[in-house]
């Protein structure tokens, strides 16, 4: 006999999820971004139009999840030592911001006769700004370690804290229930906590993932990572702390380990779903129809709010000494009402009160406002770097100077340098020869013994999985020249290859394999040159390398001989004078050539050198464009590209990096985190 299992949500969460993927495949297809057409999604199935999610606990439930999970991968992205650099911002700044904006918003409400705790209660609804959708979109466009993005991030920390407070005055807010110096004594037992859990996790959970990561079972360190992530958001909310910031600083503890980027990589997947269900669950709460009979009224305070937050954001950046041009853009990107103030909103109404007063039709003001500027976000984060650049040229350029803890101040990214997959026996080799040639690298290894080992050694080392996007960003794959995948895994090989290419086109990848006959099918997925795996293995790989590097042909090949001498003893032993010649060959033209294939789905396909504007927006120079095995030198501006054109140019790797876009295939593989 069969016995079945009814679970009641399961048409439920169908509908939910259905539908979200039908309207973000939509907003791909017109290039909105996907925040937005799940806020969409969430206001298509909701109560308040189709109606076929009606369970709005359930919703809010696995929103709170994906909340958490938003929290702590950013969490890892941010060291201890990036937040010490951006104290200020977060204490002043963000202070300055919550407290400026808590006590305009109480000013124009009392002045309009509304009760002075319902006015004050109201400006903390205000004050707040969407974490989930700014370091979201931070993170997307990778713009998190910018001055912006730091910036942003110190304000919102703040903002994160203040919640803290904010939910604990309900009660005073309402005129019942605690005393203020028990919410005071209450606040103080959540910081010591917070305390507590920084100190004694910076020392316990890396000694835990170096334990998990040394067995080798990723199911294992994926469940351990989990763990993490809840327990210690578990532990903080035992002091009212809320569960988000608990998330965020379990990612902090996490981002001290050096397993945090293949700790990110594991846990991206499931963000992803559950992040999604949260911006589904805030569109469900918009009412249509109110949106339709009041819109006037609901634009006039959408732009209020706007105004203000921009102006009062701008504004405690600026008394922190950064210059305008700083201040304004992020001010523009914090001006919106955040997801926490959903959560503030709930606790308000169980306790009798709404936004202003004004009962459901507050409420429903405070929720229309909210979604529209949320969805307003993503153009807001777009136009920031323009809205400062213009002020910076207003006499307001004068106000600010850079700060102790100044955003700007970050280290050097790779540029230029060779991504190496693999630290076996032809990756050590490799590695030793980049050392004592100069040439920039960085290897990508999934022993944790043979990372260990490298960071011992001096060598820029990433523990993780390289077929993860999430791996290869760390690495910089943007401005890289060469990846050079040297690993033994004919299985991972093609979505390295895919993966690597579609990230930056003009990267060239060189492919070890064992057989030849593999070699075709590499190629076709995109790898530029393929050794098999036989006695010349390393001296190959290591002869691509140079040539990269515009070496000459004749130093290359001193190099190869002096390699094969002895049974290749020369590649255990120093090589330092053996390789003098090298950093003589490595000057800038060899480091800033790239090549990049025209591929049939993306933007240059079709197009002329003139309509691309490579020189004048990029700055970037063709010297030659290899058509069916002919070269055409110095292309004039008409010049019409076709599918399989090979462009060999010049110019910045970070421009390579912005031209990227160009080359890009439409169609991402299917390896891709779209996290």
């Amino acid at each position: 006999m069969i016995f079945a299992v009814s679970l009641p949500f399961l048409n439920e969460l169908v509908a939910l999820f259905l539908v979200s993927v039908i309207i973000a495949y939509l907003s791909y297809r017109i290039k909105l971004v996907p925040i937005a057409g799940f806020l969409i999604a969430g206001v298509i199935i909701g109560p308040n139009a189709l109606g076929l999610v009606q369970d709005q606990e359930l919703v809010d439930m696995l929103a709170e999840i994906g909340i958490i999970l938003l929290l702590f991968s950013i969490g890892i992205e941010f060291s201890l030592e990036k937040l010490s650099r951006i104290k200020n911002a977060i204490i002043i700044g963000g202070g300055l911001q919550v407290l400026l904006s808590v006590f305009a918003v109480t000013g124009i409400l009392v002045y309009l006769d509304v009760d002075v705790k319902v006015a004050a209660y109201t400006g903390c609804l205000v004050a707040l700004s969407s974490t989930a959708i700014i370091l979201g979109l931070m993170s997307e466009q990778r713009k998190t370690d910018t001055p912006i993005g730091r910036l942003s991030l110190a304000v919102l920390i703040f903002q994160d804290l203040a919640i803290i407070a904010m939910v604990l005055l309900i009660p005073v807010f309402s005129g019942e229930g605690d005393s203020l110096m028990d919410v005071l004594l209450v606040i103080g037992k959540a910081i010591v906590l917070i305390i507590i859990v920084l100190i004694l996790a910076r020392k316990v959970v890396p000694w835990i993932l170096e334990k998990v990561a040394h067995t080798r079972r990723q199911e294992l360190f994926l469940l351990t990572v989990v763990a993490i992530c809840f327990g210690i958001a578990a532990l903080t909310n035992l002091a009212n702390v809320s569960l988000a910031l608990g998330a965020f600083l379990a990612g902090l503890v996490v981002s001290e380990s050096h397993y945090s980027d293949h700790a990110l990589s594991e846990i991206l997947p499931l963000k992803t779903i559950f992040n999604a269900v949260f911006f589904v669950s805030v569109g469900m709460l918009l009412d249509v129809q109110f949106i339709l009979q009041y819109p006037l009224l609901l634009l006039g305070v959408a732009v209020a709010v706007l105004v203000l937050k921009f102006v009062l954001a701008t504004s405690s950046l600026l008394v922190l000494g950064y210059p305008i041009r700083i201040s304004a853009a992020t001010g523009l990107v914090l001006a919106q009402i955040g997801e926490f103030s959903f959560v503030l909103e709930r606790a308000g109404r169980t306790a009798g009160l709404t936004p202003g007063g004004f009962g459901e039709i507050g409420s429903q003001i405070f929720i229309a406002v909210s979604v529209l500027l949320m969805l307003l976000t993503p153009g807001f984060l777009k136009m920031s770097t323009s809205m400062g650049e213009l002020l910076a040229k207003t006499p307001l350029k004068h106000i600010g100077k850079k700060p102790k803890d100044d955003p700007n101040s970050t280290k050097a990214e790779l540029e230029d340098h060779v991504i190496l997959i693999g630290y076996g026996p032809a990756g050590r080799n490799l590695a030793r020869v980049f050392k004592e040639t100069g040439i920039p690298f960085i290897v990508i290894e999934m022993n944790p013994k043979s990372v260990e080992e490298m960071r011992n050694d001096g060598i820029n080392a990433v523990y993780g999985d390289a077929t993860r996007t999430p791996i290869l960003e760390h690495a910089n794959v943007y401005s890289a020249k060469l990846c050079v995948i040297a690993i033994n895994e004919p299985a991972a090989s093609p979505t390295i290859i895919k993966l690597a290419k579609y990230l930056n086109p003009t990267i060239q990848v060189i492919v070890r394999t064992r057989y030849l006959a593999e070699a075709s099918s590499l190629e076709d997925v995109g790898a530029d040159k393929v050794v098999p795996e036989e006695m010349e293995t390393t001296v190959r790989l290591f002869s691509s390398v140079l040539s990269a590097y515009l070496i000459p042909d004749e130093e290359i090949q001193q190099h190869i001989e002096e390699l094969r001498k002895e049974d290749y003893q020369i590649m255990r032993g120093s090589i330092r004078e053996a390789h003098l010649m090298v950093l003589q060959g490595l000057d800038e033209e060899g480091l800033h050539t790239r090549a990049v294939a025209v591929r049939p789905h993306s933007f240059a396909d079709g197009k002329s050198l003139q309509e691309l504007k490579l020189r004048n927006q990029f700055e970037i120079t063709i010297l030659t464009v290899n058509r069916h095995g002919k070269n055409i030198g110095n292309p004039a501006g008409d010049f019409v590209l076709q599918p399989g054109d090979r462009l060999i140019m010049v110019g910045l790797a970070s421009k390579f990096a912005e031209v990227a876009q160009i080359f890009r295939d439409e169609r991402p593989p299917e390896e891709l985190d779209m996290a």
